[in-house]
């Protein structure tokens, strides 16, 4: 992304898993929580693992997240939780791992392997052969999962005038297996998942457009920090309401982007409903840290 230049005068980045695919649940509960279950030694409370690792992925305010912050959060409220302390399962506190996050920007497993053998830490080394699993399990899962309805009408139209990227969390090599698959990759200029850094960096291109001519359309409130961060306007794709919210981009989100008459009371409108949507905290008791 160092060397993108503007092709047109609109800019759009568009999320992937859950935002043009509806591919977060078979990804989450049929390959990254088993294999959560199973590298992580957590079968004796995999009720309640399971639990975790939904709502931190899926029905929380940090569905959407990379996959290692993801990890060591649904170990937190895991570990924090009274049935699972009353079963005398312990629970890991990978601590290389939160480590590593606050040090590595691009949070993919090319970088963790490197550290994994720089450092020999057994956190990291875990945790890379869970990440592995994961993505072998959705390679072998993960299929014919079309676009919402709307997506492709969607793409056509802001790519008359914008420059699309994906922005995505997923690593690469499945965007890239997902977006040609269904044939909608070439509507956009570049596919940027995990390798290419946080979705944060990748939007930092918008600096090269005009005011409120840069758009993010995301379906998780990281979506729309990343969006803030780079003075980017904002579209969700409200969770559970996916396909109301592609036809409502379709018929009036778009125009208005255009138009500019996106920012302002519209752009707030969106924002505060879209922020009903996702709870910070689990609906079952938690202990204190």
């Amino acid at each position: 992304m160092k060397d993108f230049t503007p092709k047109h005068e609109f800019l759009v980045g568009i999320d992937s898993d859950g935002c043009v695919f509806d591919t977060m649940e078979v990804k989450h509960k049929e390959c990254f929580i088993p294999a959560f279950i199973n590298f992580y030694d957590l079968q004796g409370v995999s009720k309640y693992a399971r639990e975790a690792a939904e709502f931190v992925n899926l029905y929380s305010k940090s569905r959407g997240v990379n996959r290692f912050p993801a990890l060591v959060e649904q170990l937190d409220w895991l570990r924090r939780r009274p049935e699972v302390k009353a079963r005398g399962v312990k629970v890991p506190s990978p601590s290389g791992v939160t480590n590593w996050i606050e040090q590595e920007t691009k949070l993919g497993n090319p970088a963790l392997e490197k550290a994994a053998e720089a450092t020999g830490d057994p956190d990291l080394t875990k945790a890379l052969e869970w990440s592995r699993a994961v993505n072998e399990a959705i390679a072998d899962m993960v299929r014919g999962v079309p676009p919402f309805p709307n997506v492709k009408k969607c793409l056509e139209r802001l790519g008359e005038r914008s420059d699309m990227l994906v922005v995505s969390a997923t690593p690469n090599a499945a965007l890239e297996a997902e977006w040609q698959e269904h044939g909608v990759a070439d509507y956009v200029r570049e596919i940027c998942g995990q390798e290419s850094g946080t979705k944060k960096e990748t939007l930092v291109v918008a600096g090269q457009y005009e005011p409120n001519k840069a758009l993010m359309i995301g379906d998780a409130p990281g979506d729309h920090k990343a969006a803030v961060a780079n003075n980017c306007l904002f579209f969700p794709i409200n969770p559970g309401q996916e396909e109301a919210s592609w036809k409502r981009l379709l018929d009036e989100g778009i125009d208005r982007f255009f138009a500019g008459t996106f920012a302002g009371d519209y752009q707030q409108q969106l924002v505060d409903e879209f922020n009903e949507f996702l709870p910070a905290t689990p609906p079952w008791q938690v202990d204190a840290k």
